[in-house]
């Protein structure tokens, strides 16, 4: 235990060196924008003499250290700067999207957990066999099916064709649970079938090298059930595919991005989307910064989680 807490405290001591590195490499790449932050904030009929006032009275012609050291003042106030005209400040328009943006990467990693850990099961139990087969042609082509294609084809065929789901649009689960289900379903899918896919190999792959263990042998010759052979199996197999969820959690969080433009979602892809096509730095800067910090918390959570199920590496 005190090996995993001294694992631990590292692993989240690195957190704040890592979010300034985040943080400059977010501010940095944004200040080579050709977006005048003075001519959206002043509109289009502002003068040359307003904008150059705008721009010393708001640090823009500051020397770029000491801008990134006012936007760290910022950040530990938790003050994002404000959007283009009509001015909103840029951490509440991020606090209403993010939780969609939430709530889809949590329901596609669901759903791509429950996918991958059936399909790498069934496919190891019936090894070089007909679902093993069928499950490996299924993988292969998830991995290569892109997120959006595929909830473009969803549209088509279960909202335009069969109107099962909507096109797009949110409903707020506590005003109608079903109706958000019915909302979020096909880009949680579209969502998770790559991941899923990716992950299947990995839970395939573990679990036929685990069966193939002396102690999986012996439990089957003493007449243990197949169900308490296979939770043994699948909990240490799992190790492995473990390692990569954080990277696929980070796939999850990017890809979530483009699904909601594509289903009209009004989470982070489109304050991105929004910010982008209207020249709005702050807004850009602030959603980005906003996600990668989110896919760093998930990491540390995921490493943390690792350490909790795998007891040989405490000593490292």
């Amino acid at each position: 235990m005190v090996a995993f807490l001294r694992l631990a405290l590292r692993r989240v001591a690195m957190m704040p060196v890592m979010i300034l590195g985040i943080a400059l490499l977010v501010f940095v790449v944004l200040q080579f924008s050709p977006v005048d932050p003075a001519f959206n904030a002043l509109g289009e009929s502002s003068t040359p003499e307003a904008r150059a006032a705008f721009a010393e009275a708001n640090g823009l012609n500051d020397p770029l250290p000491v801008r990134y050291f006012h936007f760290l003042g910022q950040l530990l106030h938790f003050d994002l700067g404000m959007t283009v005209p009509p001015s909103q400040p840029v951490v509440d328009r991020i606090t209403a999207a993010f939780p969609l943006t939430l709530q889809l990467t949590v329901l596609g990693l669901i759903l791509a957990i429950v996918l991958a850990v059936v399909f790498g099961v069934v496919g190891a139990m019936y090894r070089d066999r007909w679902p093993d087969q069928l499950f490996r042609v299924l993988s292969m082509a998830g991995v290569a099916v892109p997120s959006f294609w595929l909830g473009v084809l969803l549209i088509q065929q279960f909202a335009l064709n069969t109107r099962i789901f909507p096109t797009g649009g949110y409903t707020n689960p506590a005003d109608s649970l079903g109706g958000w289900l019915r909302t979020m379903a096909l880009p949680a899918f579209s969502l998770a079938v790559p991941v899923a896919a990716s992950l299947a190999r990995l839970v395939r792959t573990s679990m036929v090298a685990e069966l193939d263990r002396d102690y999986v042998r012996t439990a089957r010759g003493n007449g243990l059930p197949v169900f308490l052979v296979i939770r043994s199996v699948l909990r240490n197999a799992l190790v492995t595919p473990l390692t990569v969820l954080g990277v696929k959690v980070g796939y999850l969080l990017s890809g979530a991005v483009v699904i909601e433009a594509i289903f009209d979602l009004p989470g982070m892809g489109k304050l991105i989307l929004e910010g982008v096509t209207g020249g709005d730095v702050a807004l850009v800067q602030g959603t980005v910064l906003t996600i990668a910090i989110a896919f760093l918390v998930v990491n540390v959570i995921v490493d943390l989680l690792y350490l909790l199920v795998n007891p040989r590496i405490r000593t490292v």
